[in-house]
Formats: C-alpha cells, structure tokens, sequence
C-alpha cells in the first residue's frame, strides 16, 4: 500500500533539495543541446537507479532498533541541512557531446552524467534516510523517483525562467529547514522513544 503523506513529502523534500544541484543545471544543458525526450528518458533511468539504491540501503537501516535509527537518521538530516546551507553555488559544467544525436547516444550521455554525478549525493543520501525513517520503501522510492523527475524535467525544458523568477539561494534555504525540522524531530523521537 503506499502512503500518499509519506510519497509527498519525501517529493517535496528530494525535489527542493536537487532544484539547486547540478544535475539540474547539467539537464538544462543537455536540454539545450539535444531533443529533450531523449535527455529526460537518460537521465530518469539514472535516476531510478539511483533511489533504488538509496531505499535498498535505507531499508536495511530499518533492521537496527528505532531509537539507533532515529538517532541516525536525525544526525544524517542535520548533515545534509548544513551541507545545503554552507556549500557553494554550481557553476555550470561543459559536457561533452555526443558525435551523433541519436537516441541510444543522447539518452547514455544523460543516464552517464547522471548515475556518475549524483552517485553518494546528497538526495541519495537523503532518500536513503528516509527510507529508515519511515520503513516504507514504496511510497519513499515513489516520491523520491518522482522528485527527481520533476526536477530533471523542469531543468531540461524550462530551468533558466524558473531560476530568473526563484533565487536559488531561496530554494536551498528552504530544503535546508525542512532536513533541519526532519532531523529535530528524528533526533526527539530517539530521545523520547
């Protein structure tokens, strides 16, 4: 059964948290350059992988006792929230073209950026995390698959007027509370439970 609560917000909170990655700039990029049909079915292959990954590893978090985990969890969140409030702004990257604009090329140059630039990513640190927080790897994996999605989608056709009219400081301020309220409240549950 999956959880609609538990899908949306683990989509809102991967979804602000990748906007100001940059695999959201690197999809702009390829969007730019290439049909942009190819690029996104590349690249959300990469990114499946990678959140199956990341709730396969959060699952097996769920084997140690609650309050280890909350106690884990909480940390891990607090982490991510500080590496989103003091990292740097992306500066874009040159990627490299393919020689031709077939799709087999264009969708392995996105799945190859991708799954060699977000592997041990913040995000994927963070679906993994929720996935032990809360021991429902469908509705985690579901959210998590669809915020990269939307984030990779929107980078590839239409990031640049979403960055003119969102700062992205503002974007990265706000995925940080949410990790900060999401590792308090962890940390409180392993103190009280």
């Amino acid at each position: 059964m999956i959880s609609i609560t538990v899908t949306a917000l683990v989509f809102g909170v991967i979804f602000l948290a990748e906007l100001p990655d940059k695999t959201a700039l690197a999809g702009l990029v390829l969007g730019t350059r290439y049909r942009a049909s190819y690029v996104f079915a590349g690249v959300a292959a990469a990114f499946l992988l990678h959140a199956v990954l990341a709730v396969a590893a959060g699952s097996v978090l769920t084997l140690l006792p609650q309050q280890i985990v909350h106690a884990l969890t909480g940390v891990l969140f607090l982490g991510g929230a500080a590496i989103l409030l003091l990292k740097k702004d992306e500066d874009e990257e040159e990627i490299r073209k393919p020689a031709d604009q077939s799709f087999w090329k264009v969708a392995g140059t996105g799945f190859m950026l991708i799954l060699v630039a977000e592997f041990g990513d913040l995000t994927q640190i963070m679906t993994a995390n929720l996935a032990a927080r809360y021991d429902d790897p469908i509705s985690v994996g579901l959210g998590a698959v669809l915020g990269l999605w939307a984030v990779a989608g929107l980078g590839i056709v239409g990031g640049k007027a979403l960055m003119r009219r969102v700062p992205l400081r503002l974007i990265t301020q706000i995925a940080a509370l949410l990790m900060l309220g999401l590792g308090v409240w962890s940390l409180y549950e392993a103190v009280a439970g």
